[in-house]
């Protein structure tokens, strides 16, 4: 609770209204869940608050805006108690977890005299489920994900992204909240990149000061592809950083069971063909898998097929990897490589068996 107490001082001497009531609730809830009902009571009555839910959409509802564009800067996204468990592996789920433990036991920490931030930086392959990382733990914090838009954020006038900057930290502070920085390297870039103007430079110093303002109370997570982009400065600002790397091989047919979801497909029970899908498959990232798998069971569904057939998958990562329908050879060899029949390549294709046999006697 000295977290809420310190935030509620804050939003007094700052004459913050919005932010003395939001951490008020929060003090209310967990003052009811020891004990202390008569005193939570009596905040609320004083407050005016007869909604005791943890998560407080009122208080989120007016996002600040670019004044250039006048686009919202942010998105926000409330937990919805319905979020899958994450495909990842298990030392990755581990250090997932225990993040979450301690921005959790926050209090207990603190009574121990560990005051450290409560950050995490996510680094990977594009499309690796560092968004979905974020989302998990908003879910199990239970707290809304505020999500900084960096299309708008970024302004056409460089001053105003400065200005962005600590208008998003600014809101994020009033209420509690995970404030994600997805693509976090395009504001914050090395500062001795020479191919940066100077008034770039100065949006990462705006940067980092509010990361260092934020981070005392609250929960930050950043996601970047580039990680080698970073300021130097930036790696220190967080308490865990964690790699996100491509899935391995149980993680990759995990994947295709869930994207399937409960369509039917021929090869459910043939261990040598699933082994192959998932060889093909190694190397891509969830999001990739995700596509191959959703344009594969659309096709099936258009085409009013009952099950999706192996080849028709195979053709989908053949698509996927080489992105070329033109090279009927190339297609061909692919298919049949992998295990696909000349038969099943016939109708996967609709090219015939004889220019199929000539084709594979090349």
């Amino acid at each position: 609770m000295n977290t809420e107490i310190i935030k509620i001082i804050e939003g007094s001497l700052n004459n913050d209204k919005q932010k003395v009531i939001s951490y008020a609730k929060v003090l209310a809830n967990n003052l009811e869940q020891e004990g202390e009902v008569l005193v939570a009571r009596k905040i609320r009555k004083m407050i005016g608050d007869k909604d005791i839910h943890p998560v407080y959409l009122d208080d989120l509802l007016s996002k600040p805006v670019d004044k250039e564009s006048r686009m919202d800067i942010l998105d926000v996204e409330v937990p919805s108690g319905n979020f899958q468990s994450l495909i990842f592996s298990y030392n990755l789920t581990k250090e997932i977890d225990q993040f979450i433990a301690m921005a959790k036991n926050k209090e207990k920490l603190y009574s121990f005299g560990i005051e450290s931030p409560h950050s995490l930086l996510l680094y990977g392959v594009p499309g690796g489920g560092k968004t979905s990382i974020a989302k998990y733990i908003s879910e199990k914090m239970e707290l809304p994900l505020v999500t900084a838009r960096l299309d708008s954020l970024i302004s056409s006038l460089l001053g105003s992204t400065a200005k962005n900057i600590r208008r998003i930290f600014e809101f994020s502070s009033k209420q509690p909240c995970i404030l994600f920085l997805d693509e976090f390297d395009a504001i914050a870039k090395a500062r001795d990149d020479k191919h940066e103007l100077g008034e770039l430079k100065r949006v990462v110093n705006t940067l980092l000061q509010n990361i260092d303002e934020f981070n005392n109370n609250n929960i930050l997570i950043a996601a970047t592809n580039h990680p080698d982009l970073l300021d130097s400065a930036i790696w220190r600002r967080f308490s865990t950083v964690i790699e996100v790397p491509v899935p391995a091989e149980n993680e990759i047919n995990e994947l295709i069971k869930r994207f399937l979801g409960n369509m039917m497909y021929d090869f459910q029970d043939n261990t040598k063909l699933f082994n192959n899908i998932q060889a093909l498959l190694e190397g891509c990232s969830p999001a990739d898998i995700k596509n191959i798998c959703i344009n594969c069971m659309k096709k099936t569904i258009i085409n009013d097929k009952q099950q999706i057939e192996y080849q028709d998958l195979i053709y989908e990562i053949y698509l996927f990897k080489y992105h070329n329908i033109s090279e009927l050879e190339s297609v061909v060899k692919f298919m049949n490589d992998n295990g696909v029949a000349q038969m099943k390549i016939h109708k996967a294709i609709n090219l015939s068996l004889r220019q199929i046999r000539n084709i594979l006697k090349k």
